[in-house]
């Protein structure tokens, strides 16, 4: 959602200046130009002569009044869904809110997952909800890593304060090429 709204704020700040900039060019030319019809860019007197025979009753008015407010309310609702997920720590205080950002939480647990013996690299994501490690170990063979891994991403999860705490998902690859 947030690459949606991400692509979708230029272009609709693109086309609300657009449009004032030819508002500005054609109240500019009304003053300087009092005596003509027409419109030095846009033909806006053409369009008020086929606007003012038009009822809220004929076919194509209701139609693009509901079109309108549907794309409206799609707009609202991706603003609304684009919000960032935060984690809520418990504070020191009850009246304290304090959250902080999943990108942090996981390079903490990111760093003690690499930390880990046999682990080359690791991959961390995290939302409010869960915690996904994706471990590549140098030896896959050992069935205790897993647990071990496991093990210390609880043990970071612990020393938080966290108010609601996420379920944790590890996943091993053996590490390809040479050693």
């Amino acid at each position: 959602m947030r690459m949606l709204l991400r692509l979708l704020a230029p272009l609709i700040g693109l086309a609300m200046a657009a449009a004032g900039v030819l508002i500005v060019i054609e109240v500019i030319a009304a003053w300087l130009r009092r005596n003509v019809v027409t419109g030095l860019v846009v033909p806006w007197h053409h369009w008020r002569t086929a606007i003012e025979n038009v009822t809220w009753e004929d076919p194509p008015v209701p139609g693009i009044a509901i079109a309108v407010a549907v794309l409206g309310l799609l707009l609202v609702l991706v603003g609304l869904l684009a919000r960032r997920s935060h984690i809520t720590l418990d504070g020191p205080a009850p009246e304290i809110t304090v959250v902080t950002a999943p990108r942090v939480l996981a390079r903490l647990i990111g760093r003690r997952v690499r930390a880990t013996e046999d682990i080359f690299s690791a991959s961390v994501t995290v939302s409010p909800r869960k915690v996904s490690v994706l471990a590549q170990a140098f030896d896959e063979a050992r069935p205790e890593l897993r647990d071990t891994v496991h093990g210390h991403v609880d043990e970071m999860l612990d020393e938080l304060p966290l108010h609601r705490r996420p379920r944790v998902a590890v996943h091993l690859q053996e590490r390809q090429g040479p050693r």
